[in-house]
C-alpha cells in the first residue's frame, strides 16, 4: 500500500493537553510528523505527555518557532499545505475536499485560529461542516475529524 507523506502542523495552540491529543490521534490515522510553532508546547512537557500517552514518542516531531519558514520549506518539498479554519472565506468542505500527498494540515490558535497571512500561503482551506448551533469544535478534536478524512485517501 503506498502512503503518501502527511503532515501536521500545529500552529499557537496554547493547550498542552489538546497538542497531547492531536499527538495521540496522529499516531491513530499514521501521521508520518508533527510541526510545532509559535508557542505552541512540545512533548518535553509533563501535561502534554499525560494526554498523548506515548504517542509523542511513537510520532516525529520537530519545534520551529517560526512557521512561514516551515511553510516555505515545505512548499520547496511540494507539500499541499491545507488550513483547517471557520468562518472565513474561500473555504472548501472537508467532505468536497480531495487531499494530494505529499499532504500538510495546518491548525492554528483555539481562539483566534490562523492569521490571514497564513492563509494565503495555504493550497486549500478547509472547513468542517457543523449541523449544530455551535460554530467551532474543540481543535484536537477537529483534527482527528481531519485526519481520518485525509488518511482515507492513502491508496
Amino acid at each position: 500500500m503506498y502512503k503518501g507523506l502527511f503532515y501536521i502542523i500545529s500552529h499557537n495552540i496554547r493547550s498542552l493537553y489538546n497538542v497531547g491529543s492531536i499527538f495521540r490521534t496522529a499516531d491513530a490515522f499514521g501521521v508520518d510528523k508533527i510541526i510545532l510553532t509559535g508557542y505552541t508546547g512540545t512533548p518535553k512537557n509533563f501535561r502534554l505527555a499525560k494526554t498523548a500517552l506515548g504517542a509523542e514518542k511513537l510520532v516525529a516531531w520537530e519545534y520551529q518557532k517560526h512557521l512561514k519558514r516551515i511553510l516555505d520549506k515545505l512548499e520547496q518539498y511540494h507539500f499541499q499545505i491545507v488550513a483547517l479554519e471557520n468562518n472565513v472565506s474561500g473555504t472548501i468542505s472537508l467532505n468536497k475536499f480531495k487531499p494530494k500527498f505529499p499532504c500538510a494540515l495546518l491548525l492554528g490558535e483555539e481562539v483566534k485560529g490562523i492569521k490571514k497571512d497564513y492563509l494565503k500561503l495555504c493550497d486549500k482551506i478547509v472547513e468542517i461542516p457543523m449541523q449544530g448551533k455551535k460554530e467551532s469544535l474543540n481543535v484536537s478534536v477537529a483534527a482527528g475529524i481531519a485526519m481520518h478524512y485525509i488518511s482515507s485517501f492513502w491508496t
